[in-house]
């Protein structure tokens, strides 16, 4: 991780087209503007972790789902249990 100091009204690139400057500093925050292309996604953290793991669990679902539907019964799937020899 790349730590950088900024006082309020300085900033700094990220590649060629993405500029974050600091607007405003406090004691428990910091306030940033970000300039960048409209095709860039700008997305809170917080919000990322809530979206990555929202995709994961749709896509197990639909996995479920759809190993249900072939085997022909729904909840089957949760009787298959591993061969023996």
């Amino acid at each position: 991780m790349l730590i950088i100091t900024r006082k309020t009204g300085e900033g700094f690139y990220v590649g060629d087209n993405v500029k974050i400057n600091v607007v405003e500093a406090g004691k428990d925050k910091v306030k940033i503007g970000i300039d960048a292309p409209k095709d860039v996604i700008i997305m809170r953290s917080e919000l990322y972790e809530s979206r990555k793991f929202n995709v994961q669990a749709a896509v197990n679902k639909v996995s479920i789902d759809f190993m249900n539907s072939f085997l022909g019964t729904p909840g089957k799937l949760n009787e298959i249990k591993e061969p023996t020899e």
